[in-house]
């Protein structure tokens, strides 16, 4: 009887014409997704890797002509500041030469004037020597200097003076 009677199904062994269906099945599905599917998937994540690599060469490009610029600015500043403080010491320079020359100036006008009294009251003292050494009449308005006490002083012959010729 046993041979008879069909043993209890083993529910995890499915019936033979069903495991071929099914295997037929996944064959066709997985065939078609290896021949339609697949070649697109594999194109666009080809283009998406080209994508992220070519904005990566264009992000170091562009990295590094961010880095040219830089240093071309830092280069100009350099210049610029160098230029600045080359003029800046020109003018100091140019000032100084200024200042120096209008000192000599200056002191070229000071020695000229102080030659110029030096000679009218060395010309004043001849005048009032020659006035007075020769008995002759003085101008009470000539401007000589006398030393009283070893000390000069600059003052007008007075009457004093035209006194003393008289004698």
């Amino acid at each position: 009887m046993t041979a008879l009677v069909p043993l209890a199904e083993n529910p995890l062994v499915p019936p033979i014409p069903e495991l071929v269906v099914g295997l037929l099945a996944f064959a066709i599905v997985f065939g078609f997704l290896a021949k339609k599917l697949l070649p697109n998937i594999n194109k666009v994540l080809e283009e998406r890797r080209e994508a992220i690599e070519g904005g990566m060469e264009k992000a170091e490009t562009a990295q590094s002509e961010a880095q040219e610029a830089l240093e071309q600015y830092r280069a100009q500043l350099a210049e610029a500041r160098h230029e600045a403080a080359r003029l800046r010491q020109e003018a100091q320079e140019q000032g100084a030469a200024l200042i120096a020359e209008m000192r000599a100036e200056g002191q070229r006008q000071r020695e000229e004037i102080v030659a110029a009294g030096h000679a009218q009251i060395e010309a004043d003292r001849k005048a009032a020597a020659a006035a007075t050494g020769r008995g002759g009449t003085m101008n009470t308005g000539v401007t000589s200097r006398r030393s009283y006490g070893g000390h000069e002083a600059r003052g007008t012959v007075l009457a004093e003076r035209v006194g003393e010729c008289d004698r």
